[in-house]
């Protein structure tokens, strides 16, 4: 194994990889649009292709995956992919991000594939929200889907909430509650203006100060849990004097970005340094083109190894900051979505 560090010694650990571009919801902070233009299906990157990328990454150093989308659980078989990239040597972990409305008859074979761990994407307990917020009627499922991880032996469940003023902020107590009652880990995710955030204004963030303080309000004080374990963790997660643990992520006003060890992988093969980088890595074509693993690792470690990206920290630095990616943009390069790199 080589490990490769970026220009701001950050080592190349995680990865990302988005196995669709397709979503069943429409949610506001990601995909609040009618309409949008998808990666051609000829482009999608095979099993094969994904599992053989994966190989050459690990060779890097990335011992950690996490399968993304738009909505993962799209992508058919997706169990199988699981199996063949769990016994990659230097994968630790293989993770999976997902909005459980079709998890319920597919967690038992996630599970038997090796799958360790299921983060689910709710933001909301009340049914009505959801389906004016993420335009589906189906939150029952997305609760049956999280049961039946529950059922089928999955103990690192986590929930992640988009917290947005003026819809969720009032359920933040209400979601620790529901995941803890399951003996899951809640985390709070702050709205980001990425690309995909067309209807994002910096009134809606709930910061991290405001989500921690409603959290002790209800709970009691909160102390800092160590990272000692896991530096490069996105989550500050808290220990509440009642027991409660909670994590969040603040990408928007304490962004963490001299810790970042991700690259993404879109769908179609385009590497990603990160969420908010204009420009990606064509991996597909000489992937397809016949080159081999040597080639694939050296344009990958060069590209990371020039990595001085700190989007997050460049976006707080803006005095007026409004939408990153004006919805004409968009259209024009769907890759710059982040239901396409995988968010």
């Amino acid at each position: 194994m080589t490990r490769v560090l970026d220009r701001l010694k950050r080592p190349l650990g995680a990865l990302r990889i988005s196995v669709t571009d397709r979503c069943n919801l429409r949610c506001g902070y990601c995909m609040p649009e009618d309409e949008y233009t998808w990666l051609p299906r000829a482009s999608l990157l095979s099993f094969e292709e994904i599992v053989r990328l994966t190989r050459v990454f690990a060779r890097l150093g990335v011992a950690k995956i996490r399968l993304t989308g738009g909505e993962p659980l799209l992508r058919r078989d997706l169990d199988q992919l699981i199996a063949m990239i769990k016994p990659i040597p230097g994968v630790r972990e293989v993770a999976l991000t997902t909005n459980a409305l079709l998890l319920a008859d597919r967690a038992e074979r996630l599970k038997r594939a090796g799958l360790d761990r299921i983060t689910v994407s709710l933001d909301t307990l009340q049914p009505d929200r959801m389906a004016v917020f993420a335009k589906s009627t189906h939150h029952g499922d997305v609760i049956a889907g999280i049961d039946a991880a529950i059922a089928a032996g999955f103990t690192r469940l986590k929930v992640n909430s988009v917290v947005v003023r003026g819809y969720n902020d009032d359920e933040i107590v209400a979601l620790a509650a529901f995941a803890h009652g399951r003996g899951i880990e809640p985390r709070y995710i702050e709205y980001m203006d990425v690309g995909g955030a067309t209807r994002w204004r910096s009134d809606d963030v709930v910061s991290r100060e405001e989500i921690v303080a409603a959290l002790e309000h209800h709970f009691g004080p909160a102390v800092p849990i160590s990272r000692d374990d896991d530096p490069h963790a996105p989550a500050e997660r808290f220990r509440f004097a009642d027991g409660v643990v909670a994590g969040v992520i603040a990408s928007t006003t304490a962004p963490f970005c001299r810790d970042c060890d991700r690259a993404r992988v879109t769908a179609d093969g385009t590497m990603f340094l990160c969420l908010y980088a204009d420009q990606g890595i064509d991996l597909r074509e000489p992937l397809r083109a016949g080159a081999s693993d040597d080639a694939l690792a050296a344009l990958i470690a060069h590209a990371w190894e020039g990595r001085t990206d700190r989007g997050a920290e460049t976006r707080l630095a803006v005095g007026d900051r409004g939408v990153l990616v004006p919805l004409q943009g968009l259209r024009a390069d769907p890759r710059r979505e982040m239901h396409v790199r995988g968010g």
